[in-house]
């Protein structure tokens, strides 16, 4: 299927020697992940490295109470692993949201690729950085002087910008979005979640048709979702 390896095209391996991103890739596999196929589970012993190469996928937890909570949404390119040490089970569940192609190369070989070459061992650590950073970004978005449609705007802003594709209406979110989904990612009820969507379609800011949302006006919506204003104030 694969002329040539794809791994070379990944941010992630950009300072991997050429020759050990070769014994990488002979290493592991490609499975392909039909949608909503659980990649890893919480509680369970992590023995494998996943890669999104194709599709899209999430990450989330289960609250006390049984209900999901969509922590990341990622697409290729990116390191699926919270960890990629074998030393305790996961927290996370990971979960594709689309048929997905994933590389997979056990745990064990992967750090010894990682010990050959600091360029991978420092591209892990940066991957890593940034889940953490965008983690804090989120805890600050959930504190209570923000507004849930803030809340939203926000999470749906930043999708535009990660899977976004431009149209003559504005930029839409190439994935299907449910209020059931939006709904795990901001942690609010479905009744509340629909009502916030309304919010934001009244406001002009989004428009959405058949699970596809758009936005309308992505400055006027990073605006909104950092000052609770539509238009810039004289």
């Amino acid at each position: 299927m694969y002329r040539e390896n794809p791994l070379k095209k990944l941010e992630l391996f950009k300072e991997t020697q050429p020759e050990l991103l070769g014994q990488i890739w002979h290493q592991g596999k490609v499975e392909i992940f039909p949608k909503q196929s659980v990649v890893m589970r919480a509680r369970e012993p992590l023995k494998s490295v996943y890669i999104q190469l194709t599709g899209k996928s999430i990450i989330y937890n289960l609250t006390h109470t049984g209900k999901r909570k969509i922590i990341f949404i990622f697409g290729p390119g990116t390191l699926l692993n919270e960890h990629v040490l074998d030393t305790h089970n996961g927290s996370l569940f990971c979960e594709t949201i689309e048929t997905s192609r994933i590389f997979v190369i056990s745990v064990c070989r992967f750090l010894e690729f990682m010990e050959k070459d600091f360029g991978l061992t420092k591209a892990v650590l940066v991957a890593q950085e940034k889940k953490v950073w965008r983690m804090g970004h989120q805890l600050k978005n959930t504190m209570g002087s923000i507004y849930m449609e803030r809340k939203l705007a926000a999470k749906l802003w930043k999708l535009s910008r990660d899977f976004g594709r431009e149209t003559k209406d504005g930029i839409e979110i190439n994935f299907n979005l449910s209020i059931t989904f939006l709904a795990d990612m901001l942690g609010a009820p479905r009744e509340t979640t629909s009502r916030l969507c309304g919010t934001l379609t009244e406001l002009r800011l989004i428009r959405m048709e058949r699970k596809r949302i758009t936005i309308l006006d992505a400055d006027r919506m990073s605006r909104f979702y950092k000052t609770g204003q539509i238009s810039e104030t004289l």
